[in-house]
C-alpha cells in the first residue's frame, strides 16, 4: 500500500503500483532546463481554462480560480519564491501541482482535454516564436551598427581577397556591407521559422484530439496565432520549426564566424588592418605584449556547438514513427543553448563592429604595394581595343617582370609601359590608381563609391521598413 501512495503522487500515478526509481526521476526529469518557459506555460494554460469555461466544460468559478491562482504561481516564480521539484518532472507537473495544492480540486480540472504532448508543443511554439523575434531584433542592431561604420569609413580603400590572396581593390564599406547582405538573408530565415512556429497545436491531446467539445479558434485567437495545425498526430510530433530555428541559426552562426576570421586575422601584426577595442580583447598570462581577440575567436568556436545541436536534433528526429515519444524531450536542451549562444553572439558582435579601429595607411598602403590593380592594367588595353586574352596576357607579362625587378606597376614609367605595347599613353598611371580602380567598379553591386553609398541608403531604406 505504501508503494501504490507514492506512485499516486504522481500526477499520471494510478496505474502504477510502485514508486519511480530515484535515478530514472533525475534522468527522465526535465525541470532543469525546460523551467525557463514558466511564462509560455502559464499563458497557455489560462488560455485554456477561458476555453473550458467559455465551452462549458469547467465552471466559470473554477475558471477564475484557475487563472487568479496561476497569476500567483507567476508572480512566485518571477520573485525566486517557488520551489521546482525534479520529482514532478517539468515545468508543466510542477505548476499544475502547485496550482492544486494552492487552490484545490478547481486545479485537477485544468488539464482536461489536453496532454503534457500537446501542452509541451504549446509552450515551445510560443517560447521558439518569442525568441525568433529577440534573434530578429539583435540581427537588426548588428546591421544598424555595421551601417554606421560602412558610412564611418567609406572612402577607405583596403584589398579584397580571393583564395586569401590580394585581388583588387575595394572599399572597407563594401566588404562591411557584404555582412549586412548576409544578416539580411538571415533575417528573412528567421521570419520563416516565424511562420512556421506560429501555429497551434493545443487541442491535439496526446495525439488523436479528445472527446471534449473544445474551441481551438478560441485558444489561437487568445494566443495571437495564425494558424492551427489540422492533423493531431503533427501537431504533437512535429519538430521542424525547431529544426528551422536551428538551421538559421547555424546560417547566422557561419557568418559571424567569417567574420570573426577576418577580424582575427586583420587585427593580427601580419595584416594590421584594425584594431579592436581593449574591453573586447584579453591579454596573456606570460607574455605582457599579447591582446588576444578573444571574443571574435569565441564566436567562431560556439559556430560549431550550435551547428552541432542542429545535426543532433536531425538524428533524434529522423527515424522516430507517429506520434510522440520521450526522445522528443531531448529538443530542447539544444535549442535553449543555441538561443542563448546566438544572441550573446549577436549583441557582443554589435559591440565589437562599433569599437573597430581601421588602420585606413595600411589598408591603402596594403593596395599600393601589390598588384591587385592587374586586372585594371588589362581592362586599360581592352578600353583600347585590345582583345581581353591578348590584354590579360600582356599584363601578366608585365606582373611576372615587375616582381623580377622588385619594383610594383606604379614604378613604371610611361617608357615601360610602351615597352609591351604602344596602346599605353599618358592616362596609364592615373587609370591604376587604387582610388580610380574601386570609382571605375561603378556595375550595380560593384564597389565603386556611387554604388556603395546606394547600398547603404537602401539598406537603411530596409531597415526602416522592418521596424514599423
Amino acid at each position: 500500500m505504501n508503494n501504490q501512495s507514492n506512485a499516486n503522487d504522481k500526477l499520471w500515478g494510478g496505474r502504477f503500483e510502485k514508486s519511480t526509481d530515484e535515478m530514472i526521476n533525475a534522468f527522465q526529469a526535465s525541470i532543469d532546463f525546460d523551467k525557463r518557459m514558466y511564462n509560455e506555460d502559464i499563458e497557455g494554460s489560462i488560455a485554456h481554462a477561458k476555453m473550458l469555461a467559455n465551452q462549458n466544460i469547467i465552471s466559470a468559478d473554477d475558471c477564475q480560480k484557475i487563472v487568479n491562482g496561476l497569476k500567483k504561481i507567476l508572480q512566485r516564480i518571477e520573485a525566486g519564491d517557488f520551489n521546482f521539484d525534479i520529482a514532478l518532472e517539468d515545468i508543466h507537473m510542477n505548476i499544475e501541482k502547485a496550482l492544486t495544492d494552492d487552490i484545490g480540486e478547481a486545479g485537477g480540472r485544468l488539464h482536461t482535454a489536453r496532454s503534457r504532448n500537446d501542452q509541451v508543443a504549446l509552450d515551445t511554439h510560443l517560447y521558439v516564436r518569442r525568441q525568433t523575434e529577440e534573434v530578429q531584433k539583435l540581427i537588426l542592431e548588428l546591421q544598424q551598427t555595421i551601417i554606421k561604420s560602412a558610412e564611418k569609413y567609406r572612402n577607405v580603400i583596403m584589398p579584397g581577397y580571393t583564395h586569401l590572396q590580394r585581388a583588387q581593390p575595394i572599399l572597407l564599406a563594401h566588404h562591411l556591407m557584404a555582412y549586412f547582405s548576409m544578416l539580411q538573408r538571415d533575417y528573412s530565415r528567421f521570419q520563416g521559422v516565424y511562420e512556421r512556429a506560429d501555429i497551434m497545436p493545443l487541442g491535439a491531446g496526446a495525439l488523436a484530439g479528445t472527446t471534449f467539445p473544445i474551441d481551438r479558434q478560441q485558444v489561437a485567437d487568445t494566443l495571437n496565432f495564425a494558424n492551427i495545425y489540422s492533423n493531431s498526430l503533427d501537431a504533437v510530433s512535429d519538430r521542424d520549426y525547431l529544426l528551422e530555428f536551428m538551421s538559421a541559426a547555424s546560417i547566422l552562426m557561419v557568418h559571424l564566424s567569417r567574420l570573426s576570421e577576418e577580424l582575427i586575422l586583420w587585427c593580427s601584426r601580419e595584416f594590421s588592418f584594425i584594431e579592436l577595442d581593449d574591453a573586447h580583447c584579453t591579454g596573456s598570462s606570460m607574455m605582457p605584449q599579447k591582446k588576444n581577440p578573444d571574443v571574435p575567436e569565441l564566436v567562431r568556436g560556439k559556430t560549431g556547438r550550435v551547428i552541432g545541436h542542429l545535426m543532433a536534433l536531425l538524428t533524434t528526429v529522423k527515424a522516430l514513427p507517429l506520434a510522440y515519444n520521450k526522445d522528443l524531450q531531448e529538443d530542447k536542451e539544444g535549442l535553449f543553448d543555441v538561443i542563448d549562444t546566438v544572441k550573446f553572439s549577436l549583441a557582443v558582435y554589435a559591440q565589437i563592429v562599433a569599437g573597430l579601429k581601421v588602420k585606413e595607411d595600411n589598408m591603402l598602403r596594403a593596395v599600393e604595394e601589390d598588384f591587385s590593380n592587374a586586372t585594371d592594367l588589362a581592362d586599360y588595353l581592352v578600353k583600347k581595343g585590345m582583345p581581353f586574352r591578348e590584354a590579360h596576357a600582356v599584363s601578366g607579362k608585365i606582373v611576372h617582370d615587375c616582381i623580377a625587378k622588385d619594383i610594383y606597376l606604379k614604378d613604371m614609367s610611361l617608357e615601360d609601359f610602351k615597352a609591351y605595347s604602344d596602346l599605353f599613353a599618358e592616362d596609364i598611371k592615373d587609370a591604376i590608381k587604387p582610388e580610380t580602380c574601386v570609382a571605375n567598379r561603378n556595375s550595380f553591386g560593384g564597389t565603386s563609391y556611387h554604388q556603395v553609398e546606394m547600398q547603404i541608403v537602401a539598406a537603411r531604406e530596409w531597415l526602416n521598413r522592418q521596424s514599423k
